[in-house]
């Protein structure tokens, strides 16, 4: 059997309270005046192992900490983030004593410090959960566990794995059984004072009981979360990633918090980009950058510098007024009430410990329209292989920016779409500074002159006298909006039905039908990464397992009756882009996929070319996965985090 060292329990010796550290692995502490503060260090941990997770959580019962820093001063390096909140957690590679300082400030005034001291064994830990953090009250949690024999091609079996919570407020998790899962999902409970909660993960490997605990910090907050305005449920504290920025905490308080209100903050408060330059450089936009974790920003910098070479990006951000970026985003979306672009920082990690900073929780939406006979699978493509791939967690493997471009790259280019689409160019100098960024927005969609409405009187993608559009337009709200609205005859919708009605219409791909503004960023995302990379996106009609596979088309924007639209859209979101009318006159036919196959074959769409994408996936890891399209934004109905999908809501039930 494997030791008891591996299993972690909570230390039941007093720790010293005047200012000294506390755990398993000693500590010392110092000093800094005559007043007795409860504030300590603790680790729950009686022995670590190699590759095992540990956390340390500074705790204060009875006073409030601010500028915290925690420092690495002896023992080999391990790799933490969030080393100004009240927890960090890491995982040692090596074996060996390891110390470490944090200062913080006492109620706004006394400067505090503590030492910490603890220990690593040299046996490797078979089974660890990441990751300890500080949450805020309400705001999500996802744990995950890792064993260390995971890591091979043919992933063990979770079927013993055990969740439980062992000490704090009593959680919910999202699952009502989570018996033989990996990860487990909940909202920190609301708490009067920082309370400590600790799980633990029981598993069956090798025929060996193991098991790992890991302890959450849920800290108490004096801002409640609203019933109505833009955030309706707990969001996680940001900062601006440029420290000393003037205004950096209206900033704070009208794009991500809490607090936000509409119809408060003004152009004078959250100015977009343009109103300050016209001609952004990557400082210009940084110092509008919030974050959660500093190496989010340091990531987006230096997408930025490195990734930006036809300067889009730069000139599409213009049109915002912030880029938030934290843990906390999924999926990520743009909000017409704040001007603001909240990004998921899925993209921009490149080490595995900067992903375990990211909650997991998957989409709500995966199961929308589960009772419909067919899916409608996209994807990019380069060079008749997949543009891009996903990384399990369970490797732990490394990659670059350079891995994850062309998906942040076409994220970027949605989103940013749709903060041009209600801040076109034509208007970011004619707002007076006191006009909130509420008010002008409004203004706009009372009048109906939003881009993507101009987009439909012109080029409309649904016309009434049309049973295609109109049904596929239905389907649509089933799938990605309202699964209550699905119509007992829509379920005998066969995949054949869907294929026919969908490929003489005007749509890139079936998610644009779900509001007027999707259509309006599909078509600019797809036409973008196409002419910038040369990446194709793929769009068919399958089941919902992607098994049987019926039809499908490789640039479907390549359509006579698709290209005007697509123009349209490209003129007004980026004129700087002179040459967008000549590509997209010459964009060639779609090219048909070869149904014969699975979908997942299919991304081969000629013989002639095999032989480049057999080169492809022979060198590419075979452990990574195809990554196929996503849904991209929330409907605030269910996560409270509204977006350009749900701002037509807003403006009624406002």
């Amino acid at each position: 059997m494997i030791s008891g060292k591996y299993r972690k329990f909570f230390l039941a010796f007093a720790c010293t309270v005047y200012l000294s550290g506390c755990s398993g692995g000693g500590g010392s502490g110092t000093p800094t005046s005559d007043i007795d503060y409860d504030i300590e260090i603790f680790q729950y941990d009686n022995a670590i192992g190699i590759g095992e997770s540990t956390e340390l959580i500074l705790l204060a019962t009875s006073n409030e900490l601010t500028d915290i820093l925690w420092t690495q001063v002896d023992g080999p390096d391990v790799e933490f983030y969030a080393r100004n909140t009240k927890v960090i957690s890491f995982t040692p590679q090596e074996g060996g004593s390891y110390s470490f300082d944090v200062q913080y400030r006492i109620d706004g005034s006394q400067i505090g410090s503590l030492s910490h001291t603890f220990s690593v064994t040299d046996e490797i830990a078979p089974v660890t959960v990441r990751l300890g953090h500080a949450v805020i009250e309400g705001n999500a949690v996802s744990l995950t566990g890792f064993a260390d024999n995971d890591d091979q091609s043919d992933q063990i079996s979770k079927e013993t794995w055990r969740w439980e919570q062992i000490q704090g407020t009593a959680v919910t998790f999202t699952s009502d059984n989570t018996d033989g899962d990996s990860s487990v999902y909940f909202d920190a409970p609301d708490v009067n004072v920082d309370t400590v909660l600790r799980f633990r993960l029981t598993a069956e490997i090798n025929g060996n009981s193991v098991s790992d605990e890991i302890a959450i910090l849920v800290e108490n907050s004096d801002i409640d979360v609203p019933d109505s305005g833009p955030f309706r449920s707990r969001v996680a504290r940001v900062y601006p990633y440029v420290s000393g920025q003037q205004n950096g905490q209206t900033l704070v308080d009208c794009v991500y918090s809490n607090e936000a209100r509409y119809d408060v903050c003004t152009f004078e408060d959250t100015p977009l980009i343009a109103q300050v330059t016209t001609s952004p450089t990557v400082q210009d936009i940084m110092n509008k950058v919030l974050v959660s974790h500093d190496w989010m920003g340091s990531q987006f910098e230096k997408f930025l510098q490195e990734h930006d070479e036809f300067d889009d990006f730069k000139n599409l951000l213009r049109a915002v007024t912030a880029v938030v970026i934290s843990y906390d985003i999924r999926p990520s979306f743009y909000s017409p009430t704040s001007g603001a672009i909240y990004l998921d920082p899925d993209d921009l990690w490149v080490t595995p410990a900067q992903r375990d900073t990211i909650n997991s929780a998957p989409d709500y939406r995966s199961g929308f329209g589960s009772e419909l006979q067919f899916e409608m699978p996209w994807r990019y493509v380069k060079d008749n292989d997949y543009a891009y791939y996903f990384y399990p967690s369970r490797y732990r493997i490394s990659r670059t920016l350079e891995d994850s471009k062309y998906s942040f790259a076409a994220l970027l280019y949605h989103e940013l779409a749709h903060a041009n689409d209600f801040f076109p160019s034509s208007r970011w100098l004619t707002y007076p500074m006191s006009k909130t960024v509420y008010d002008a927005v409004n203004e706009v969609y009372q009048a109906q002159q939003i881009q993507s409405d101009y987009l439909q009187n012109n080029f409309p993608l649904v016309v009434a006298s049309s049973y295609n559009g109109v049904e596929m337009q239905k389907l649509a709200q089933v799938r990605f909006r309202d699964p209550d609205a699905i119509q007992e005859y829509q379920k005998d919708f066969t995949m054949s039905f869907v294929a026919d009605m969908f490929k003489t219409e005007g749509a890139p791909q079936f998610y644009s039908y779900s509001t007027t503004r999707e259509d309006f960023a599909i078509l600019f995302d797809g036409f973008m990464m196409y002419a910038r990379y040369g990446i194709n996106r793929d769009v068919g009609v399958s089941d919902q397992q992607y098994n049987s596979f019926v039809w499908g088309q490789r640039d479907r924007k390549g359509e006579s009756w698709i290209k005007p639209r697509i123009e349209f859209v490209t003129n007004r979101v980026l004129p700087e882009f002179y040459d967008a009318d000549a590509i997209i006159q010459n964009m060639p036919e779609p090219l048909v996929l070869d149904n014969s196959v699975n979908w997942r074959s299919s991304v081969v769409v000629s013989p002639d070319d095999s032989s480049e994408s057999e080169l492809n996936i022979s060198v590419r890891d075979k452990r990574l996965t195809p990554m196929d399209g996503e849904i991209w934004h929330f409907d605030h109905r269910q996560s409270h985090k509204c977006g350009a999908i749900c701002f037509e809501d807003v403006l009624k039930n406002e």
